[in-house]
């Protein structure tokens, strides 16, 4: 005779896994591989953010979009504080010093400093199944035919451009437009040959600094000229630098229309975008000028911000936003027009860390650092581990279910843990490296930082101290208490000095920061320092 009783039973059991099947199978939609871009701004400071400074003296709706619907890293940081070697960076996951490039940054004319068979993570995505595309500024060097001023050929492709690094599409401009070589390129292409010359122009209406600090303002504006001279730079005739950010905006909502479907259809797309602002010249497009309560810069960052909106708007518009990773960074601090802010108008762009675009200390290279994925990251999340942006690597690599290979991502950690809110803190993930523009050092362990000089190894000053016998030879900060960096523990903490001292030396030496095999690095031409000689 049949028991009721057990029938109930059973067909409760039945249910419940039944749930759980169905909840996998939820899960496993929410992991599929998602769409990924990858927002990178230029001398962004962590204060230009509203979700980041109630204080702020400027709107950033969208940008507060990311952070209030994903994940704010707190102490996230750019792995170099000026331009070139962060971008590297964010690409391979590796740090630039471990190349030629051990300070300061390249122009826009030259070998690429990406090497010739080092994986991107454009080449990643690509080779597992990806769309790939850059919409944006390069600053990592690509060849053009001929030289300046001299045997120019723009009727002939480009080389060693971001085709040959793993991108399907590009369209953007080479370098910083005070750099040269202004217009638009597509894939290997000159679009406008740049057969005109231009220089930094005065503005009466300053877009920057104003004549109260070096570099007084300028512009890379229309009407250029048939000849140029020393300092000038090749110009198209077509550039206009108040509407390079309408451009770029524009072409990525371009794209995105055009992949929506694919990207539905089991063919997702990565998109790396990064913009021009609010780097110099802040030149806003007209719409926006006189918008902010923080002056011209104030205006370019509201733009900014617009633009960031039109992305997010493109992917919510084809019904893709819940599965698309967006990753919103800067490649560095605010430049060193910080201080005209906070003086004009109490906003201050590195908030309350030290220093700004080029130094080791934390204003430096702490930027924003956000990420919004709807169908993995809980909305208004928020961690305070140290990471770095060549984390980008290895945490792309694990969303999509690749290991890496010992030689690529070297000094890249996962941070899926974080976005999946596991357990995760500064063991798992690692030392993180600083790096100032002249080539100087700093080590993150945990709440410890050592700068490896004293002074800010770049703008602020005192740039270096020599220190005097008897006197700390390094800055060593409790992060935790002291994120201004103002009271240096040097002799307080000897053991915690000799300990990051020795963490550092090894990182240099193996050439990587991640567990594996030792890696070879560029040591020729390399005075090392004396901490890492002994």
């Amino acid at each position: 005779m049949i028991n009721l009783k057990e029938i109930m039973h059973l067909s409760k059991q039945v249910l419940i896994v039944l749930l759980l099947l169905f909840s996998i199978s939820i899960g496993a939609q929410n992991l599929q591989k998602p769409n990924i871009i990858i927002i990178y701004t230029d001398d962004q400071g962590y204060g230009d953010v509203g979700a980041l400074n109630p204080d702020a003296k400027f709107r950033t709706p969208n940008i507060d979009k990311l952070a209030n619907e994903g994940m704010v890293f707190t102490d996230g940081h750019s792995s170099d504080a000026v331009c070139t070697p962060s971008r590297y960076s964010l690409l391979t996951g590796r740090y630039s010093w471990r190349t030629s490039l051990k300070k300061g940054v390249l122009g826009a004319d030259g070998p690429c400093l990406i090497e010739k068979d080092r994986m991107t993570i454009a080449s990643l995505l690509r080779d597992n199944g990806y769309n790939t595309a850059m919409v944006g500024k390069w600053h990592l060097q690509m060849e053009f035919q001929g030289s300046l001023g001299k045997d120019r050929d723009w009727s002939k492709p480009f080389t060693d451009g971001p085709i040959e690094k793993g991108f399907d599409y590009f369209f953007g401009i080479p370098a910083s437009m005070n750099y040269g070589i202004l217009t638009y390129l597509e894939n290997n292409r000159v679009l406008d040959p740049p057969v005109l010359w231009t220089k930094k122009k005065d503005d009466e209406k300053p877009r920057s600094y104003g004549n109260r600090i070096n570099p007084a303002a300028y512009r890379m504006t229309p009407p250029y000229e048939k000849e140029g001279g020393k300092g000038w730079v090749e110009a198209a005739p077509s550039f206009n630098d108040e509407l390079v950010l309408e451009t770029l905006a524009n072409k990525a909502v371009e794209y995105i229309d055009e992949s929506s479907k694919e990207a539905k259809n089991g063919k997702p797309f990565f998109l790396y975008l990064p913009l021009t602002s609010p780097h110099l010249p802040h030149c806003t497009h007209p719409d926006f000028q006189g918008r902010s309560n923080c002056g011209n810069y104030g205006d370019f960052m509201e733009e900014t911000d617009y633009r960031v909106g039109q992305v997010l708007d493109a992917l919510k518009a084809n019904g893709i936003e819940d599965n698309t990773l967006v990753i919103f960074s800067s490649d560095n601090g605010a430049e060193t027009n910080y201080v005209i802010q906070l003086d004009d108008y109490d906003h201050f762009s590195s908030l309350n860390f030290k220093g700004g675009k080029r130094d080791i200390y934390e204003g430096g290279h702490r930027v924003p650092f956000l990420m919004r994925w709807p169908a993995l990251i809980k909305a208004g999340s928020e961690t305070n581990v140290p990471v770095c942006q060549t984390d980008y690597m290895a945490t792309i690599a694990d969303i999509i279910g690749v290991k890496l290979p010992d030689n690529a991502g070297e000094d890249s950690y996962s941070l899926l843990p974080i976005l999946k809110r596991e357990t995760y803190n500064e063991k798992v993930r690692g030392p993180v490296i600083h790096h100032s523009v002249t080539g100087d050092f700093a080590i993150r362990d945990g709440k410890w930082k050592l700068n490896m000089l004293r002074g800010s190894g770049g703008s602020l000053e005192p740039r270096f101290i020599q220190p005097k016998e008897g006197e700390a030879l390094f800055e060593l900060y409790n992060m935790e208490i002291d994120p201004g960096e103002t009271t240096n523990l040097y002799f307080e903490q000897p053991k915690v000095v000799k300990s990051l001292t020795k963490k550092i030396t090894k990182i240099i030496e193996e050439g990587r920061t991640t567990p594996g095999t030792p890696q070879s690095y560029v040591s020729e031409n390399w005075e090392l320092p004396n901490w890492v000689k002994s």
